[in-house]
């Protein structure tokens, strides 16, 4: 299965009847699906559908649809309102307009909002089920090129990540083979450090010092993050492989490796072996910001 971004766009447009339309999707990264679907106002039974077609094919992100549609025909049809008319030839009876004014006309009284509705015909339960039948369709085929965009945005990471984690498990190998860590370096570094306490012996337990000198030297080891590091890259680069709606884990793992590298920089005695840790540092931030965008 393939890694999907959470970055996409698509638009898909078509006709029926006398109606074109068009579907609009764009989608950015999201903690969850956060879905925006707006439609003409006579659709209220599409966008119900959309949304449910929607949330079934994508698991995160932040999705703005739009949909347009209009008529291109021109039938639309005058609809007197007989009512508003009689009471408006009703006021002016009553009310005749001063001698400098104008008696009024007809198409001056048609003018006046609400006299006269431009109405389109509307449609059959029939012609409206088959109009929304082709919309819901058309939504599919936006998904589909929706899908497609974040397909490809996500293989074009997982190579980014990929570099990442490769960078990663180098920089943990050259802080596991540094100069500092060996054995005899570390031994060399506690006895500069008990002679320089040792210098007044009377004033100090040596039992007490050998202890102190041994908790500073287990504080000081970074085995345990070294291993941490490598595991937390191994289990990135599988979910890499596996695919699918994989990024709430690799945020996971990307702050998991974050946490041990801070670590790794807090033990480090040494300038070589801290160097190498902010350079980790450097690469874990990269890479978790490349994270955000996986769906």
């Amino acid at each position: 299965m393939s890694l999907h971004s959470m970055t996409g766009f698509a638009r898909v447009q078509g006709a029926v009847a006398s109606f074109r339309y068009a579907w609009e999707l764009k989608s950015v990264n999201a903690k969850g699906l956060d879905l925006r679907l707006r439609a003409p106002p006579d659709f209220d039974s599409v966008e119900i559908k959309a949304r449910e077609k929607i949330a079934a094919r994508l698991a995160r992100g932040s999705v703005i649809a739009n949909l347009a549609a209009r008529r291109e025909d021109e039938s639309q049809i005058a609809r007197l309102n007989r009512p508003a008319l009689d009471a408006l030839l009703a006021a002016l009876a009553e009310r005749p307009p001063p001698a400098n004014v104008g008696p009024a006309t007809l198409d001056g009284l048609l003018a006046v909002r609400g006299v006269v509705d431009i109405v389109e015909p509307e449609l059959s339960e029939a012609e409206r089920a088959g109009l929304e039948l082709q919309i819901l369709g058309s939504l599919d085929q936006a998904l589909d090129a929706l899908i497609a965009s974040r397909k490809a945005e996500g293989e074009a990471l997982a190579g980014v990540l990929r570099l990442r984690l490769e960078r990663i498990a180098a920089l943990a190998a050259q802080a596991d083979a540094a100069p500092a860590r060996q054995p005899e370096a570390i031994r060399a570094g506690l006895k500069q450090q008990l002679a320089r306490l040792l210098e007044n012996a009377d004033a100090f337990d040596p039992a007490r010092l050998h202890q102190e000198a041994a908790l500073l030297a287990v504080r000081a080891d970074i085995r345990e993050e070294l291993d941490r590091l490598k595991a937390h890259v191994e289990s990135a680069s599988k979910l890499l492989v596996s695919g699918g709606p994989v990024g709430r884990r690799l945020d996971f793992l990307a702050q998991e490796l974050g946490r041990e590298t801070n670590t790794l920089c807090a033990k480090s005695n040494d300038s070589g072996l801290t160097a190498i840790g902010l350079e980790l540092k450097i690469e874990v931030e990269q890479l978790r910001e490349q994270v955000q965008n996986i769906e």
